[in-house]
């Protein structure tokens, strides 16, 4: 995988043909994931998700792929900005309607049962939070939406394991906080 993402940012974009296959199948396991996790009745599908998302992954330009972690560090990037812009749309549409739920599960619940959180409060909340920190925000965002391990997660972001955990937990805590007040 590292060799095709190579590839592409080379600028070979016959590449794509090979990449799809061998990305294809993890990031329809981390769409069906979050979308299990979405309110009954949601509109968006795992595919529709998984495509709307390699076609902005494979549209960057800018982008000097590094490797399996650093790709699905970004896909992780792209599967939030949209579900939360699907969420903004479909709260427009109602007018004040309920905010799509988005279930966390253990990876961000210190408690370790589950929670339904308003989506784009957490969106906004992770906003606050890259403002402050942007590090924990981008640690939450590898591990929550882009479902990478903490091993993996520290090689996204050339630091140690036992600062992953470390910040994670503060970051979960600092997002409880937040999003439980809105």
């Amino acid at each position: 995988m590292t060799r095709l993402l190579v590839r592409l940012t080379d600028g070979d974009r016959g590449v794509l043909d090979d990449l799809l296959p061998v990305v294809y199948g993890e990031l329809r396991r981390l769409a069906a994931s979050y979308l299990r996790k979405e309110r009954v009745g949601h509109t968006l599908q795992p595919t529709a998700l998984v495509h709307e998302a390699y076609m902005r992954l494979v549209d960057q330009t800018q982008v000097q792929w590094q490797n399996r972690a650093h790709f699905f560090g970004v896909a992780a990037q792209m599967m939030r900005r949209i579900l939360v812009d699907h969420a903004r749309a479909h709260e427009a549409e109602k007018r004040g309607g309920e905010f799509q739920k988005l279930s966390l599960d253990e990876n961000l619940d210190a408690s370790g049962g589950e929670r339904d959180v308003n989506l784009v409060a957490l969106d906004d909340a992770l906003n606050r939070l890259a403002e402050m920190d942007p590090q924990k925000s981008k640690i939450v965002e590898l591990r929550f939406f882009g479902g990478l391990s903490v091993e993996e997660t520290a090689e996204v972001l050339g630091v140690s394991a036992p600062t992953v955990k470390r910040q994670w937990r503060m970051a979960k805590a600092w997002l409880y906080g937040q999003v439980k007040s809105e």
